[in-house]
């Protein structure tokens, strides 16, 4: 059952204009779909989904204020899907769609799909770094620091669900071939699917029923770099900072966390960490020791006026 990540979010949101903007200002491009729905990609195809929250075209909503509507899981290929319809319809109801998807829910009733990724391949570089002592990875007079790039998300990293059942999920998503590569002891578990050598596409934090929902959601930046020039660029345009910007010790991801109007906080990331299967999982309590290396007070230390000087 090789699935690859998340492929697309798919949300019934209550303010359809607030929502459009902010994505757009988040840096994700807007595909109008025609038929009131429009759809928010990365670089890469992976993507964001918004209707309305009594559109008809929706799956059905969680008994929660939650406005995810359904997440909808990239396979390696239809093999892939197929393994997955057969293993769940066992004991579940099952759809299979004209296009090869499927259709269903999991133990705790979140909306799951599962598809060919749609994916696409791209060419990009990667942010360089010169590191003392060591052979630089930038030429001479090439620019570390260029707030003039686009600062795009690449691609959809990760999302965290809130469950009221947190190991009832673990082992539906290892029925899927997903791994546990590090678990916050009585919170929940960081997964990564077959597919991915990411530390975690999925992590799950243990809430009350009335929670259940989808607490962030994750796209890949170039860097660090990257990461704080899009960050800065939301913070300036008025969008607020929930957490960050920081390092994460499980996964050593750059973060950077913003409320939205979606009722789910939008992260950027960049530099995950690489995982295979000679890796042991650490346990650890969830503190604020263990869940980030540091934060940064970007803006105030970088940017003390607000904007950058103008060169």
């Amino acid at each position: 059952m090789r699935i690859i990540g998340p492929d697309e979010m798919v949300f019934g949101v209550q303010n359809m204009d607030a929502s459009r903007q902010f994505l757009t200002d988040y840096g994700l491009t807007e595909v109008d779909l025609g038929d009131g729905a429009f759809r928010f990609e990365a670089l890469d195809g992976t993507a964001m989904t918004l209707r309305q929250s009594d559109d008809p075209a929706l799956p059905p909503a969680l008994p929660t204020a939650t406005q995810l509507r359904q997440t909808v899981w990239g396979c390696t290929d239809q093999a892939a899907v197929d393994e997955i319809a057969d293993n769940l319809s066992s004991d579940r109801k099952v759809e299979r769609h004209p296009d090869g998807s499927i259709t269903c829910q999991d133990d705790l009733g979140f909306e799951l799909a599962f598809r060919v990724t749609t994916r696409r391949a791209i060419e990009v570089d990667q942010e360089k770094v010169n590191s003392a002592c060591a052979a630089p990875q930038r030429a001479p007079n090439e620019l570390g620091a260029d707030r003039t790039v686009e600062a795009k998300p690449r691609t959809l990293s990760h999302i965290v669900f809130f469950v009221p059942d947190s190991a009832k999920m673990e082992a539906f998503y290892a029925r899927l071939g997903f791994v546990v590569t590090d678990r916050f002891i009585d919170v929940g578990p960081f997964m990564r699917p077959m597919a991915n050598d990411d530390h975690h596409c999925l992590f799950m934090l243990q809430t009350p029923p009335f929670m259940q929902g989808i607490e962030h959601i994750a796209f890949h930046m170039k860097g660090p770099t990257e990461l704080v020039l899009a960050g800065h660029r939301l913070q300036m345009k008025g969008y607020e900072t929930f957490w960050g910007p920081g390092r994460h010790n499980f996964g050593s991801n750059w973060f950077w966390y913003f409320n939205s109007p979606m009722g789910v906080h939008m992260e950027y990331d960049a530099d995950m960490d690489k995982h295979d299967e000679t890796w042991k999982p650490r346990i650890a309590e969830a503190t604020a020791e263990t869940s980030q290396m540091f934060l940064l007070e970007a803006v105030k230390l970088w940017f003390p006026n607000g904007e950058p000087p103008q060169a």
